[in-house]
């Protein structure tokens, strides 16, 4: 509809150009490869962040004072818009870890700040009863806390995820490694080649979709699982 009151493709092309792009772009040799390195940085910002967000996070948690020096920190990252933070990633490594680099700073205050309200919402009365039974510290975090933040967790790796994908689109975009849908993207743009640039657009959103869901599903079985434990 808006394709047809504005009549001008490279503008706003028609749904069947959008189409006809998308199966030129899944014909072309670098089409897999571009979205397979797309996925591989933006899961691996992520498992950084998780690994970085839950280790510190329950630290921070157990820890008040750790919490307070923590905070502005992850204050300051959570505040700076994703551009700057993208061009001072590229002053410092290659165009291929940027992604990466940006998945991870977007995640980890999700990530850390969902862990530390777990581990402070943990009920004390159980910790001191298996205090009082002589139950290690070790033990304690496994079998109390860690089962505790599991719902905190799933939920922050959901956030994460939406946030997570626009970043590193972003990043790709402005740092432009070799196979990526960012530089897919901005080839697209420059070319004028509008209906490949709504494809790629469209693969993007795919992407993104797909994994929320994922995640979604393992939320919702960690809650059943919780209910019936």
């Amino acid at each position: 509809m808006i394709s047809g009151l504005i009549s001008s493709e490279i503008i706003f092309p028609s749904p069947f150009s959008v189409f006809k792009g998308i199966g030129f772009i899944v014909r072309e040799d670098y089409f897999w490869i571009s979205v397979l390195s797309t996925v591989k940085r933006g899961l691996l910002g992520i498992l950084i962040s998780v690994i970085a967000g839950c280790a510190l996070g329950v630290f921070a948690g157990l820890k008040k004072r750790v919490r307070v020096f923590l905070r502005p920190y992850v204050s300051l990252i959570r505040t700076t818009p994703v551009v700057v933070l993208i061009l001072i990633a590229l002053i410092w490594m290659s165009s291929d870890f940027v992604p990466v680099f940006i998945s991870f700073l977007i995640a980890f205050p999700i990530i850390y700040t969902n862990t530390v309200q777990g581990i402070i919402h943990v009920d004390k009365s159980l910790v001191d009863m298996a205090k009082v039974y002589g139950v290690g510290n070790s033990r304690i975090l496994r079998e109390i806390y860690l089962p505790s933040i599991s719902s905190y967790l799933t939920a922050g790796v959901s956030t994460a995820m939406g946030i997570g994908w626009k970043a590193v689109i972003a990043a790709e975009i402005l740092s432009q490694p070799k196979y990526s849908i960012g530089t897919r993207l901005i080839e697209a743009k420059i070319y004028l080649e509008i209906d490949r640039v709504f494809a790629w657009a469209l693969v993007a959103v795919a992407l993104s979709f797909i994994f929320d869901n994922l995640v979604r599903i393992v939320e919702k079985r960690t809650m059943k699982w919780k209910t019936m434990d």
